[in-house]
């Protein structure tokens, strides 16, 4: 077994710990260097979780389960491989495992498009409208394969012939919603299909906001086409500001107490037109080169 598989067999090993902490677990890997040291480590202690496991036992049943998950076409990204997304590295919610069905790429130019999943005809109409735009410019549209303004951004992104990414919030073997098996099968083939979960993870409560972290720290910026109070939306905008990421939010949005309260914070954009939302749009990504202009944007109005 090479030093990569090693490292990485020992890291789905320390996860695999009942009750631990995965955040704590990297931050301990990044101190140590290693994760079979802390692995080693770990299993020395007389508290160990694992009293009758040597640590070469442990390592080898972690290495045939990610050589089954890799048979199964799903990629498997330790944060210290090479193939994990740059762009996560720098969030406190950094999964310290990612899997993937598709194309995954180091650095990816991309914008979250996200909202309510019991959306009104003028929000998956701006949904759609946002995401065929930035497919037309080259740059990514991320969101989160639930039903409404999520499936509005995907589907519309890949008829425009783009790339579309979606963040879930169940193990990659999945599907939920259930009406949406054919549309993450299409991602797969065709963009990328990303999750932090083990593969035959359910969804639950806490799995969707966590899935929210990783969408924000993902995407360049977040835009908020239509969410309530309790919104996933809600939270993605409130961790973008975190992660540093510029939120865009539309007057269908701002008609919520929390959006209008986000509204005060730097890096929020509120957009009340057509036009506005170009502005916003073209202002986050100026700094890096495209290929192409707004010009074309799809008329609506956010009303």
């Amino acid at each position: 077994m090479d030093t990569a598989m090693t490292e990485r067999a020992a890291l789905v090993a320390l996860l695999r710990r009942p009750r631990v902490n995965w955040s704590e677990t990297a931050l301990d890997i990044q101190d140590n260097g290693s994760a079979k040291a802390v692995l080693d480590r770990t299993i020395g202690h007389s508290d160990t979780l694992f009293p009758d496991d040597s640590t070469t036992d442990l390592i080898d049943a972690a290495a045939t389960e990610i050589v089954g998950w890799q048979a199964d076409g799903i990629g498997v990204h330790a944060f210290f491989d090479a193939t994990y997304p740059a762009q996560l590295l720098g969030i406190r919610e950094m999964p310290p495992l990612l899997f993937s069905r598709g194309d995954l790429r180091l650095h990816d130019r991309a914008v979250a498009v996200v909202g309510s999943r019991r959306a009104s005809a003028d929000g998956l109409r701006i949904a759609r409208a946002v995401a065929t735009t930035l497919a037309g410019r080259g740059v990514t549209v991320v969101s989160g394969l639930a039903s409404g303004i999520d499936t509005a951004a995907h589907s519309a992104a890949l008829e425009a012939g783009g790339r579309t990414v979606a963040v879930i919030g169940t193990g990659i073997r999945r599907y939920y919603p259930p009406d949406n098996r054919r549309l993450q099968d299409h991602i797969a083939d065709v963009g990328l299909l990303i999750s932090q979960f083990w593969p035959d993870a359910p969804p639950s409560r806490q799995s969707f906001p966590m899935r929210n972290a990783v969408m924000s720290g993902y995407a360049v910026a977040t835009v908020v086409v239509e969410a309530g109070e309790t919104s996933g939306a809600r939270i993605q905008a409130r961790l973008a500001l975190q992660h540093g990421r510029p939120v865009v939010l539309t007057s269908q949005v701002m008609r919520c107490d929390w959006a209008r309260a986000f509204a005060e914070n730097p890096g929020v954009y509120v957009v009340h037109g057509t036009a506005q939302l170009l502005e916003a749009v073209d202002d986050i990504l100026s700094y890096q080169p495209t290929e192409a202009g707004l010009e074309n944007f799809p008329d609506f109005a956010l009303r």
